[in-house]
């Protein structure tokens, strides 16, 4: 990375406190997987399962992602970023937010807590939105990056409108048609909308580069944009006005254009430079894969299939795990250890590069903990999606034992690079090192 691409980043106290609220998040989130195991008997409008799917969006997938994009905005679209205050301040509302609105779910308060938390959501969305927009029309150049960056900030601000709107109509009662017709709304735009074409937006620029790959077109990624957003532009007018039947369709734009992606990335796997992957760029991949259930369950979800209800819960709950503890998370616990390191390495080190000799970035945290973490991720991942579908409480506690082991080894390894102290630095003995 070039030191005017260095030089461009963010404070550390705008960047970490995000990668530290989240860890915890995770640890919250899996520990109280294990005391949920009887809410997956059931429907998914459950206040159990509500607030497990929180904690997992915004404490965990989006608290991260916001701290991670302050980071690589500067990477990704070689400029400074727009405004650190309004960084602190939309994490600290996310923060906020992101407690009171779980504690809301788990004891199922629809009061003013709840509403607080929604107004608190939907500022810290929208002040996000603005930063990463005045940030872009910083950029010297756009790019399709850009334009799937952007596109996604909005898509998260509409998400947390209707999220409000549905919180305030708990006690108000003013939305014409039920709850759960919105919390569908609600969902699909915050997945393909916010999560998706964000990660396709940084995935495209950071997955060659760690590959040392160099795509020549970006004429796949162009399309994907253009099938997602008309993909879920047609279901939300669909879903809202006329109820044509058609969401299957929607759906196959949208997973049209994952596959462009995805085509996408396989060129730039198979022009790369670098033919060895660390284990974050193996859990990459799994995540890469992970993506396949969840485009094949979106599609039994969009069409009104004859199943028997108790099935038809089942994959709907294993359609919104497949999404949020498979793909994102999976694709979380590998690209950590590809930028946090490097965060940490440069606040601490970067005035020394040249006259010290410093650590690297992946001398900064355990490869034994990664290991380990990826694999019970993997164990307790099947166990759970497996234990959901059949429908055995045993498999799902195992499942969620998995996921609070990798919880504890993934924060271990976080907290060991948030909390790095720089020791005493050998100077280098040649040239003008000291000078």
């Amino acid at each position: 990375m070039s030191t005017a691409t260095t030089s461009n980043s963010p404070g550390k106290w705008v960047v970490l406190p995000h990668f530290a609220f989240a860890a915890l998040a995770f640890v919250a989130l899996s520990v109280l997987l294990i005391f949920s195991t009887d809410a997956f008997g059931g429907h998914y409008f459950h206040p159990k399962l509500l607030t497990l799917t929180h904690i997992a969006v915004l404490g965990w997938a989006t608290m991260l992602i916001f701290g991670a994009l302050y980071q690589l905005l500067p990477v990704v679209l070689e400029c400074k970023l727009y405004s650190e205050r309004l960084a602190i301040a939309s994490f600290v509302l996310l923060a906020v937010g992101t407690v009171l609105l779980s504690y809301a779910f788990w004891y199922f308060e629809v009061g003013w807590v709840m509403h607080l938390a929604g107004c608190a959501l939907f500022l810290s969305f929208l002040l996000f939105s603005f930063n990463v927009t005045k940030t872009a029309r910083l950029a010297p150049k756009w790019t399709i990056d850009a334009d799937f960056i952007v596109t996604s900030t909005y898509w998260l601000v509409a998400t947390g409108a209707v999220g409000l709107l549905m919180a305030l109509n708990f006690t108000m009662g003013f939305l014409p048609a039920d709850h759960v017709h919105y919390l569908k709304l609600h969902a699909h735009i915050g997945m393909a909308g916010w999560f998706l074409l964000l990660i396709i937006g940084v995935g495209a620029k950071l997955i060659p580069m760690f590959l040392l790959a160099h795509p020549e077109s970006s004429k796949k990624l162009t399309w994907a944009y253009y099938l997602i957003n008309a993909g879920l532009v047609c279901f939300v007018f669909d879903h809202l006005f006329f109820q044509t039947g058609f969401v299957w369709l929607y759906a196959g734009m949208v997973v049209a254009g994952v596959g462009l992606f995805m085509l996408f990335i396989y060129t730039a796997y198979k022009s790369r430079q670098r033919q060895d992957l660390d284990l974050g760029m193996q859990q990459t991949f799994v995540a890469l894969a992970l993506v396949l259930l969840p485009l094949v369950l979106l599609f039994v979800v969009s069409t009104e299939l004859p199943l028997p209800q108790e099935l038809l819960s089942a994959i709907y709950l294993v359609y919104g795990i497949s999404v949020f503890l498979g793909f994102v998370s999976a694709l979380i616990l590998g690209q950590t250890f590809k930028t946090l390191p490097f965060i940490v390495w440069m606040h601490a080190y970067e005035h020394h590069v040249g006259r010290y000799k410093t650590p690297l970035p992946k001398d900064m945290y355990s490869h034994a903990w990664l290991r380990w973490q990826n694999i019970s991720y993997l164990l307790g991942y099947v166990l759970l999606v497996a234990g959901v579908l059949l429908r055995v409480q045993d498999l799902i506690l195992a499942g969620a034992i998995g996921f609070t082991i990798t919880s504890l080894f993934y924060t271990a390894n976080v907290y060991l690079l948030l909390l790095h102290k720089v020791k005493q630095l050998k100077p280098f003995s040649y040239g003008n090192a000291s000078a």
